[in-house]
């Protein structure tokens, strides 16, 4: 019956590298990615990297840097930093996908133990859901500026919310709207999904450089970026800058961990290395529009309207406002999709393996992360956007340096993808739990706590230990990286130490060879080194 969870088991994939009977470390999704489905390129990885970067996040938060007092020659250089650094660690954990050809929680395993791995494996299915509703937010917005384009009176419709609701009766109808649409996508498959990324990377970034030209056109960037607010010096600049930084960091350092879930599909390693090119160049150009924009919009209406479709709303040119609105619209589609639900369901995939594959954890993203939370809440102001950014970066920068610097520097990019799939192999450390780890994150996490308080309620000051809070991601990138190396020297986990060197690795990949014979699938594995 439909109720029993027995209904919703998935058949016990032939290809799994799981040990027998303990099948819930692996589903045919988890294994390693089979030769045939190896389908990204380089020019993929472009296409990508220019269709998430051309999303209304990355243009808001350019904007909202301009809100809190910095200047446009100050927010597009921590912009760019930001996304240098964000880059590189990209690409060293995009590596290991794209040698192994395994998602991130599987890579996790290997330097958080089974069992921990399920913590940043969470947290991550947290964030992930959180952006998807925000994301979903945002693409309502675009909805309600293409129907008010074509139907005037959509603006009219009366509102039966809460005043303090942050929502209006309309605004919940066009969220329902956009939510139903894009659900069809969330349905094809990671291998496909890329033309929807290849299609995105060309309509939208078309429609911004129109829109930059039109703000350019009314308001000269002579007039329009000139300082208009009361800006910060001194040590208070400092910090205001830093903290900027960390929110250019924040905005996309998931992908910095779980990139591997894209990389994956390379067809070879050395298509992901555009990576370092185009991430930095992509982003600060998006920054860039955004900050002419909302400054464009200034002069001409008065106000920082540092969200796009609020400065669309003020166009009489319907025309104009339908087809902005739809590149925002597709802009928002592809992002919400790449960078959230897919990553959800990966991780999802390995809390419950027996259950959800990525198509059903894609669902319940949707269900979840599209109704669960209240997006319109964190949307609401400037500096709370911001404080949103560096909330989460307080996880996710000792997450990307715990997963580097094992694979780089511990282990020397020497590991077994078979034991990956084992608990009781040699990454089960002890009870399924590396204690380096453990370590490394409280040493890396809770000196941000007083300053993410502090932002939350400002009558709460600790001083200035609050400013770890400010350059959270930095520190605790670092900070983790720095005491994993650490320990892992002086008590090194030698049972998970590789000592064969496989040096005839042409791609530097794992060593999954496929064969298929009457349509049954085996996946044969060994332990692999890369040098």
């Amino acid at each position: 019956m439909w109720y029993k969870p027995s209904y919703w088991a998935l058949a016990p994939a032939a290809s799994s590298l799981a040990p027998l009977g303990k099948e819930r470390w692996s589903n045919k999704d988890m294994d390693p990615v089979p030769p045939h489905l190896r389908t990204w390129s380089t020019r993929n990885y472009v296409a990508y990297w220019i269709s998430d970067a051309t999303n209304t996040a990355v243009w808001e938060l350019a904007s909202s840097m301009l809100a809190v007092g910095l200047s446009w020659r100050q927010a597009l250089p921590a912009i760019a930093v930001g996304h240098v650094i964000i880059a590189i660690v990209t690409v060293l954990n995009g590596t290991i996908g794209a040698r192994l050809h395994i998602a991130f929680p599987v890579i996790n395993r290997s330097s958080f133990g089974f069992w921990f791995s399920y913590f940043s494996v969470v947290s991550r299915v947290i964030l992930a859901m959180f952006w998807y509703g925000i994301q979903t937010y945002t693409g309502s917005e675009c909805v309600y500026q293409m129907l008010k384009a074509i139907w005037p009176g959509t603006a009219r419709i009366p509102n039966h919310l809460p005043e303090g609701a942050n929502m209006t009766t309309v605004g919940m109808m066009t969220y329902f709207l956009y939510w139903l649409f894009q659900f069809p996508f969330m349905l094809v498959s990671p291998q496909k999904i890329r033309h929807l990324f290849m299609a995105k990377a060309f309509i939208v970034p078309c429609a911004w450089l129109a829109i930059l030209i039109w703000a350019m056109v009314k308001a000269p960037p002579s007039v329009s970026l000139q300082p208009k607010h009361a800006e910060v010096s001194g040590s208070a600049l400092s910090w205001a800058w830093l903290s900027a930084l960390n929110s250019a960091l924040g905005i996309y350092a998931t992908l910095a961990v779980n990139i591997s879930d894209f990389t994956r599909y390379s067809t070879t390693v050395q298509a992901q290395y555009v990576q370092l090119f185009i991430i930095p160049t992509v982003f600060t150009f998006i920054g860039f529009v955004g900050i002419a924009v909302t400054s464009a919009g200034e002069v001409l209406y008065g106000e920082t309207l540092w969200d796009p479709l609020k400065l669309i709303d003020k166009w009489d040119n319907r025309a104009a406002a339908f087809f902005a609105s739809f590149s925002f619209f597709v802009a928002t589609l592809g992002t919400n999709i790449s960078a959230n639900s897919l990553s959800a369901a990966n991780d999802m995939t390995v809390l419950f393996p027996r259950y959800i594959n990525i198509r059903r954890g894609q669902v319940i993203c949707a269900i979840l992360g599209g109704w669960a939370l209240c997006p319109w809440e964190i949307l609401a102001s400037a500096p709370g956007f911001l404080t949103f950014m560096n909330g989460y970066t307080v996880f996710l920068g000792p997450f990307a340096g715990i997963m580097a610097t094992d694979y780089w520097f511990v282990h020397k990019c020497k590991v077994d993808l078979r034991a990956m799939y084992d608990p009781r192999g040699r990454y089960r450390y002890w009870n399924g739990i590396n204690w380096r780890a453990v370590v490394a994150l409280l040493c890396a996490v809770p000196p941000s706590f007083p300053g993410l308080i502090n932002s939350v309620d400002a009558s709460i000051n600790p001083g200035n230990v609050s400013h770890v809070f400010d350059i959270a991601w930095l520190y605790g990138f670092f900070t983790a990286s720095t005491v994993y190396w650490t320990l892992s020297k002086i008590f090194p986990a030698v049972e998970t130490f590789v000592e064969e060197n496989h040096e005839n690795s042409k791609e530097a990949s794992a060593t999954a060879s496929l064969d298929v014979k009457n349509g049954d699938e085996k996946i044969a594995v060994s332990s692999v080194s890369h040098v």
